[in-house]
């Protein structure tokens, strides 16, 4: 029931049934008030007019005081049949001089409305309630413009009300009509408006069933061409996720097959042979260590590539000195650089101190720096540098060894990507490095970017924001 109300049709039709029915309430009772406002407004004026040219005979004649003069009283009957209403004529004293209804001849009559009209106003009234119009208005002595009595007015509004209800009835028949065409084209709009929208959800639920190439873009209206867009987006964002895991799955598996490989070689070698001399066996025994530390460096890298990619909830945000953190990195790989004839310098601008999770920037910076120096030549260098500015602190290893190719810039971060395969196992690469160095700058809303020309060297630049910015 609930989904029903929620559906994009139902509001659809909901909006043009609102929208379509509701102002014919309005459009009725507006109409039917206008109506009456003109019909007593004309009627008013005309009661007025013919009162006014029977109050100007009677102020020029005595009938106020002799009722006998039969020419006034011949207006008045055709005045009360006219109007299918009541006249009052009354004189200086209040007292009621004619009735033709004959009910208050004789007395005396002190309404406000007879006192103000006594006074010279003009009283129109229009009783709803009643249904009946009056007009009071004073007889006034064109001589002495004195006032010599009050003519009251009254005319039944029933015609009125009953033109009123056949109006009422036409309307509400209208309105009638107009609901149920309102009706009828609110289904038809809201099933053909959402028609694209039930035909984007199926290319979806196709998706979803395993359906990946069976995807049709909706271009009926702009919103859909753009949701499909977005669609065709995500779905190449995926397979090119999906490609990326399983080309690291294959890497993965073949990175960790080939050291187990050369062990299960070189047991299989000696146990092979009988009667081995004990330098035979070191040797074989030093190359197996050395496999079994390569796994492990792998198997390590890894862990520390998984451990990045989890959320910003897994960063571990404290206040760091930075210059620091850079002279005991540089101290733990000095011993690697001498050991590679490599030059290795740190040049701080100004003390940095920065929020960051400082386990994680350790490995990046180490990755970085540790590179610089492995893929380096003899008697080569190193020079790394701190500085900063209001926001950020900029981190540079820059080196004067191999290069890497233009080529190969775009997938240096690509998990398990080695520029050059038999000089990364020579020097114990993982080719997970720059991908771990990577994932730690970007937990820290920060970027990375590297400029290279083959054989000249490599500069990595690292940019951290110096306030940890949460996600």
């Amino acid at each position: 029931m609930l989904e029903g109300l929620k559906s994009l049709r139902f509001q659809i039709f909901l909006l043009l049934l609102i929208f379509g029915i509701v102002p014919g309430f309005f459009l009725r009772a507006g109409l039917l008030s206008a109506y009456e406002h003109r019909a007593v407004e004309v009627q008013t004026s005309d009661i007025t007019g013919q009162a006014q040219l029977l109050a100007t005979q009677i102020a020029s004649s005595n009938y106020l005081s002799d009722q006998s003069e039969e020419n006034i009283s011949v207006q008045l009957d055709q005045m009360s049949t006219m109007y299918d209403g009541r006249i009052l004529l009354v004189d200086a004293a209040f007292t009621v001089v004619e009735d033709n209804y004959q009910l208050d001849e004789g007395k005396v009559i002190l309404l406000p409305d007879v006192i103000r009209a006594y006074r010279g106003e003009t009283v129109q009234t229009y009783d709803r309630d009643n249904h009946y119009i009056e007009v009071i208005l004073p007889i006034i002595d064109q001589h002495t413009s004195g006032t010599r009595g009050v003519l009251m007015v009254s005319e039944s509004t029933d015609s009125m009300e009953l033109n009123r209800g056949y109006l009422k009835q036409w309307a509400l028949l209208i309105q009638l009509l107009i609901g149920v065409m309102v009706i009828v084209i609110g289904c038809s709009v809201s099933v053909v408006m959402t028609k694209p929208l039930k035909r984007l959800a199926k290319s979806v639920r196709d998706v979803h069933d395993g359906y990946e190439n069976d995807f049709k873009g909706i271009d009926t209206y702009t919103e859909t061409a753009a949701i499909s867009a977005a669609c065709h987006g995500m779905l190449r964002r995926l397979q090119i996720l999906d490609e990326t895991r399983q080309e690291f799955v294959s890497n993965v598996s073949h990175e960790l097959k080939t050291p187990l490989a050369s062990m299960k070689v070189l047991a299989d070698s000696l146990i092979g042979q009988e009667d081995v001399p004990v330098e035979f066996y070191r040797e074989f025994m030093t190359d197996i260590g050395e496999e079994i530390d390569r796994e492990n460096k792998i198997i390590n890298d890894l862990l520390s590539l998984v451990k990045m990619d989890k959320t910003s909830a897994n960063v571990n945000i404290s206040s760091v000195n930075i210059n620091e953190l850079m002279e005991l990195i540089m101290k733990r790989l000095r011993p690697i650089a001498r050991k590679q004839n490599v030059d290795l310098v740190l040049e701080s601008f100004r003390p940095v101190i920065a929020e960051v999770d400082e386990v994680k920037l350790t490995l990046a910076l180490s990755n970085l720096i540790e590179n610089a120096i492995k893929y380096n030549r003899p008697e080569g260098w190193v020079h790394v540098s701190l500085n900063a500015d209001h926001q950020n602190f900029f981190v540079t290893v820059e080196d004067n060894g191999i290069g890497i190719p233009e080529e190969d810039q775009d997938h240096i971060f690509e998990r398990f990507y080695r520029v050059d395969k038999s000089h990364s196992r020579e020097i114990g690469g993982t080719g997970l490095g720059l991908a771990i160095a990577r994932n730690a700058v970007i937990l820290h809303r920060g970027a990375i970017r590297v400029h290279s020309a083959e054989g000249e060297g490599t500069t990595f630049t690292v940019r951290i924001p110096l306030n940890y910015i949460e996600g």
